[in-house]
């Protein structure tokens, strides 16, 4: 079943109960919710919060889909999505779906450069932007022929794009009547790359409502369930996890921001149930507590039951600091890739929380297995390749058969992380392929060293790489982040690294912020062109 026909029927089914709720903590004035908002020229985000029906949203989703199909927009294009996370991000995402075109959403962050990039590589024919991206696309407007139509959404329009409010607001808000299949192409994503320029990423409706049902039947959504997102939407993370919310036709509140007493204050006010937050995310907060800069008695949070982490590995010493102050919350952590349809093809389960520190068992509908470089299994402990293999699978790299046949093979994506699985199934990453480091002819994986010190108590994130050396080939680097206040010298590193084996050692330490992409991984490769200009590993592209 396509995925949109899920919108209908919550539509038809809760039509007059929230949806979507947007909250903008930095606008200090409460403001009423606003309705019809596109039918004004006004500024949609100097609202503090803004809700939607599930009519509403089905609606909005409908009038785009005929303006578009009014334009001749039909089955096989391709619509990019440059927005910043706002409530008409998702009825614009399944505005597109209705037409049977492709949603194609774009990284915030991209320069100018990766938005032509991402723009030619996915052919795209229309281009729906924000405000934040004026300069950006106008820098390229004239290099994208094949972009015939560029949508503005948001107050001053810039003279080369037409306003998605105006052109849309009159359309008609009935559903197309557009036939779309499991098998038909659905969305475009972009793997998130830290260096080099991303890969695209072809999915199917067939993907995108396979990643609902996993989604659901690891946390267990229902309609009393609200759901809080944070992370952005144009990643397959934050909307696959809000796919089971939607699945079960639950609200979900869009935060603008990521401060602890922004979080807390959502939180209490929308009486959200389930929390999904990176590590830097769940380590501000528990840092906030213990300077006493937020107090949980001064939020309703008795009603908040799951907090779940993904994107990256989660530091067991974070949980269980996590569990000290909430020790009634369930506990989850999902592992997954953009080509395995986000999170979820890896799951620990809320049962297993004995087992933090492991990325779980495979997911629901999911086969792992972990492979040696000839692509057989590798018997239980040792390392190996993580490969999955599940109806979240990619169908290929858009326009890329050479790197498709590399990471897809007999069915299996090849993830490019190692990992190991212990005696009772449990999966435990090691760390991405091409972060190893070799010293002295020793495998050392960087995310053990990191792991480590982060135990520490004045240590708020690291980042260990590999500097070459002439004598051992490479040697361990650990760039670390400080908690404020917790002075630490080079020499109290150096002690504390007596726990670890010798070669383990971090040899070279660097006191610097830890850089983090917007999903919340490491940018590794920026910290290996800072101090050795990323000399010991080809430009890689992480995934998850």
């Amino acid at each position: 079943m396509p995925i949109t026909e899920i919108l209908t029927r919550n539509a038809n089914l809760y039509g007059e109960e929230t949806s979507l709720v947007e909250i903008n903590p930095q606008i200090k004035e409460v403001k009423a919710n606003w309705k019809d908002y596109e039918l004004v020229e006004t500024k949609p985000e100097n609202r503090y919060r803004r809700e939607m029906t599930w009519r509403e949203f089905d609606n909005k989703a409908n009038r785009l889909a005929n303006f578009l199909l009014g334009r001749g927009l039909a089955k096989g294009h391709k619509v990019g999505i440059l927005l910043m996370n706002c409530m008409e991000w998702l009825p614009i995402y399944f505005g597109v779906l209705k037409t049977g075109a492709l949603a194609v959403p774009l990284n915030y962050r991209y320069t100018e450069d990766e938005i032509k990039y991402c723009l030619d590589l996915a052919e795209c024919d229309v281009l729906i932007f924000g405000p934040e991206f004026i300069e950006r696309v106008a820098a390229i407007k004239d290099k994208i022929p094949d972009v015939k139509m560029k949508l503005f959404l948001g107050v001053g329009r810039p003279a080369f794009a037409e306003s998605y409010y105006a052109l849309t607001a009159c359309c008609s808000s009935t559903a197309p009547k557009i036939t779309l299949t499991d098998d038909d192409d659905a969305a475009i994503y972009f793997s998130s790359g830290t260096t080099g320029f991303p890969k695209a990423i072809l999915h199917s409706h067939r993907a995108l409502m396979f990643s609902c049902e996993v989604e659901m039947n690891h946390h267990k959504q229902t309609r009393n369930d609200n759901f809080l997102c944070i992370p952005p939407l144009y990643h397959t993370g934050a909307k696959m996890h809000w796919f089971g919310s939607f699945l079960a036709g639950s609200k979900t509140v869009l935060l603008r921001g990521v401060k602890p007493e922004w979080i807390f204050k959502a939180v209490s006010e929308e009486q959200i149930t389930i929390v999904w937050l990176l590590v830097p995310w769940a380590q501000d907060i528990l840092d906030a507590i213990e300077r006493c800069e937020i107090r949980t008695a001064d939020y309703k949070l008795d009603q908040w039951r799951l907090m779940h982490i993904g994107a990256q590995p989660v530091p067991p010493s974070l949980i269980k600091r996590w569990k000290q102050y909430f020790p009634n919350h369930e506990y989850d952590t999902n592992y997954g890739l953009s080509e395995s349809i986000g999170p979820g093809c890896v799951h620990l389960g809320i049962e297993n929380i004995h087992k933090v520190g492991a990325i779980g068992k495979a997911g629901y509908g999911w086969e792992v297995q972990i492979v040696d470089e000839k692509g057989h299994p590798v018997k239980q402990g040792d390392v190996g390749e993580l490969c999955v293999k599940g109806a979240g699978v990619m169908k290929c790299y858009y326009r890329n058969p050479e790197a498709t046949a590399e990471i897809l093979k007999n069915g299996w994506l090849y993830t490019g992380d190692m990992a190991r699985m212990d005696e009772d199934g449990f999966i435990y990453l090691v760390d991405r392929k091409k972060d190893l480091i070799i010293t002295g002819g020793e495998n050392i994986y960087p995310v053990q060293i990191e792991d480590f010190l982060r135990t520490h108590d004045a240590i708020k994130d690291v980042a260990v790489i590999g500097l070459p050396d002439q004598r051992l080939g490479e040697i361990v680097a650990a760039i670390i982040e400080l908690k404020p206040g917790f002075p630490l010298s080079e020499a109290d590193i150096e002690r504390y690294c007596n726990g670890l084996p010798r070669y383990k050692r971090p040899r070279k330490i660097i006191f610097e912020k830890v850089p983090r992409n917007p999903t919340g991984k490491i940018e590794k490769p920026k910290l290996r062109e800072k101090y050795c200009g990323g000399s010991l590993v080809e430009a890689q592209t992480e995934s998850h």
